[in-house]
């Protein structure tokens, strides 16, 4: 699996080049999420699911998450 080098910090990270944030790359078919503070870990998803699992965040149908 290839990383992609067009990672872009969150908005809600806050500014400056601290280490507490989560950046977000894509490919042609994929999205990568990462933790600032370890960027050797990623999240591989596609944007689906992805988007499945932010509408659950939104409208607090997956318990306080």
């Amino acid at each position: 699996m290839t990383t992609p080098d067009n990672w872009q910090k969150s908005s809600f990270s806050g500014g400056g080049d601290g280490n507490a944030c989560v950046e977000l790359a894509s490919t042609l078919r994929t999205l990568h999420l990462r933790e600032s503070d370890d960027p050797s870990i990623e999240l591989v998803t596609t944007p689906t699911p992805l988007s499945h699992l932010l509408h659950g965040i939104r409208s607090g149908a997956l318990g306080g998450v």
